[in-house]
């Protein structure tokens, strides 16, 4: 059942709806649980777009193991969708901090209200990103430390390779996640590929993962796989950085979920109208690549990669 969950008035007689997708079971019956899957509210990140869709084709070829209420939100910022940028246009807002929003306020502000007035109640959310255009993620939750003990035994369910358990303010307080958590439902933000591409094999896998998630809340009946084990980073663990020390083009040598050695190289920047290498990256420390440059031209201070683990 599309659902129009709000309009907004736009100049020159235009009207920008977002929409939902609830998709209940056959034999409904009173209190049953409810899971809200909720995407591109950055319009560069396409990443759940696959997902949405191949979740709603699987419930519905299957529903009869259906057993609650999923509600699918494909685009909560139409106008950053149309435009292929990642803020609100004309507006330049980050929609991802204006909530939990104000019926009062500007346009932003009453959308993000308007949303998380429809999705109150719910008994869980998951919040459905992707990079920038810049670097490319392995399937990854990322979750504040005050989270950990309400969140993570959920997060080892969704399939992904990494959870990132944060003391500082990852996921930022005026986002999606931090205010529905903060209103009582439970909400876990995941983060993959890269902007403004679609990675089949990382939306596959967070697929598998979100139906684990309902089997375990008892909203779905059928088959469901063993997720992955992931990597748990806390704050025991270390996060190194990595940037660029020179401009050029990026070739790396490694690869995501790789292994790599103090002293080994990640990677050369090169000068493609000298010939020469401007800089070869070494590795600080040991540790597992979890984000890696995908756009190849970089400046002194690119972010180039992102290791667990190290001194």
């Amino acid at each position: 059942m599309i659902k129009t969950v709000v309009s907004v008035g736009l100049p020159v007689l235009e009207t920008m709806h977002i929409k939902k997708n609830r998709i209940m079971p056959l034999q409904s019956k009173e209190a049953e649980k409810r899971i809200c899957i909720i995407t591109g509210i950055h319009g560069d990140e396409l990443e759940g777009q696959y997902i949405c869709y191949q979740l709603i084709k699987k419930i519905n070829e299957n529903i009869d193991d259906l057993n609650g209420i999923v509600d699918v939100y494909p685009c909560v910022n139409p106008l950053g969708m149309e435009s292929i940028t990642r803020r609100i246009p004309t507006f330049d807002l980050d929609m991802n901090r204006s909530f939990p929003g104000d019926m009062e306020g500007d346009m932003s502000e009453f959308v993000a209200a308007k949303l998380v007035e429809d999705i109150e109640g719910a008994d869980f959310c998951v919040d459905l990103h992707a990079s920038n255009i810049f670097l490319r993620e392995v399937p990854q939750v990322r979750i504040n430390k005050e989270d950990e003990e309400k969140l993570l035994p959920y997060c080892k369910l969704l399939n992904t390779d990494f959870i990132w358990v944060h003391s500082s303010p990852t996921v930022q307080p005026a986002s999606i996640y931090h205010s529905l958590n903060h209103n009582g439902v439970p909400t876990i933000s995941i983060e993959m590929g890269v902007g403004m591409r679609i990675t089949k094999s990382f939306g596959d896998q967070i697929l598998e993962g979100i139906f684990c998630l309902m089997k375990e809340l008892g909203i779905w009946k059928g088959e469901v796989i063993t997720p992955k084990e992931p990597i748990v980073s806390t704050d025991r663990d270390k996060v190194t950085l990595i940037h660029a020390e020179a401009s050029g083009v990026f070739l790396p040598r490694v690869e995501h979920l790789m292994g790599i050695r103090a002293g080994e190289v990640v990677g050369e920047i090169v000068d493609a109208l000298t010939g020469t290498v401007a800089s070869t990256i070494i590795a600080p420390c040991d540790g597992i690549v979890f984000t890696l440059r995908e756009y190849p031209v970089v400046y002194n201070g690119s972010l180039i990669a992102r290791i667990l683990g190290g001194a």
